[in-house]
């Protein structure tokens, strides 16, 4: 627990350092434009290849080629989704939420992108389009769609609140991936990654820094919609939280399917390349 009062005085420069202006570490000016206008072009005669249907407290995977979209949809009721993405046919690239953070802030919403793991940082996907851009950040400071928020999973459950609970979104992930590669759970979980929460409704609190969750403002026919910028594997659960208006990680909440939609455009997006390997040489100086 945090201390509620600190231990030491403010020193004489204190008040000045806590007065200095921030500066943005990683200004987004220098990335690659996103044309949204040629991306939603893309979209006109587009087909349907693929509905993935997520039963509440599970999770499934899907695959979606290099310049296809992809929808993750809210059909029932309030529902987040837990998002892992991993490069097609190499599980060891995958999402690298951090610096996706880092370059796009604790929140993604259209036109940011979703970035891989050095040492290839490259897209992934980019979103295109988000039924609740409305929402911003609302007063105490939480917005939709985090990227600070690691997963729910059994190990955590298990150091604050005891017991096997095994609907977590990390054993959801595990189990969805190691169906898709015929493989045990426990050998699958090592390719589980930090992750995307998808209608996700959270922030910091402002006294303590604590992540915290609200009541997701996702309703049915809500969506996320990505680009794949590379050909994708890909995996989401429907969080055992609901709409993580309550509880986390429990048979209490009540919790929804989700839908994911694969869509194949007739023509990728004018001038549209899949994203290539990181550009540095990777001598680190020798």
């Amino acid at each position: 627990m945090k201390l509620t009062e600190p231990e030491h005085v403010r020193p004489e420069h204190g008040l000045a350092a806590q007065a200095v202006q921030p500066v943005i570490c990683y200004p987004a000016d220098g990335l690659q434009p996103v044309d949204l206008a040629a991306y939603r072009a893309a979209r006109a005669g587009w087909k349907l290849q693929e509905r993935v249907l997520v039963p509440p407290r599970e999770a499934r995977s899907f695959a979606v080629s290099a310049g296809c979209f992809f929808r993750i949809c809210s059909i029932e009721g309030p529902q987040v989704g837990d998002l892992n993405l991993w490069a097609a046919g190499d599980l060891e690239e995958h999402f690298f939420s951090g610096k996706t953070r880092a370059l796009h802030g604790t929140h993604l919403s259209t036109g940011d992108r979703m970035w891989s793991n050095l040492p290839n940082l490259r897209m992934m996907a980019t979103i295109t389009e988000d039924t609740l851009d409305w929402y911003g950040f609302d007063a105490f400071g939480a917005s939709v769609h985090d990227v600070i928020g690691t997963r729910c999973d059994p190990y955590t459950h298990n150091l604050l609140s005891g017991g096997q609970y095994h609907q977590c979104c990390h054993s959801n992930l595990a189990r969805a991936l190691a169906d898709h590669m015929g493989v045990p759970a426990q050998v699958a979980e090592a390719h589980v990654h930090d992750v995307l929460n998808v209608f996700m409704c959270t922030g910091f609190s402002r006294d303590t820094g604590q992540y915290f969750m609200k009541a997701s403002p996702v309703r049915p026919g809500d969506y996320l919609e990505l680009f794949a910028e590379i050909d994708l594997l890909g995996a989401i659960s429907a969080c055992p939280g609901g709409d993580c208006s309550t509880v986390h990680s429990s048979d209490q909440a009540a919790c929804h399917p989700l839908l994911v939609e694969v869509y194949q455009p007739l023509a990728p997006p004018e001038g549209w390349v899949p994203a290539g390997a990181n550009g540095y040489d990777r001598s680190h100086g020798r």
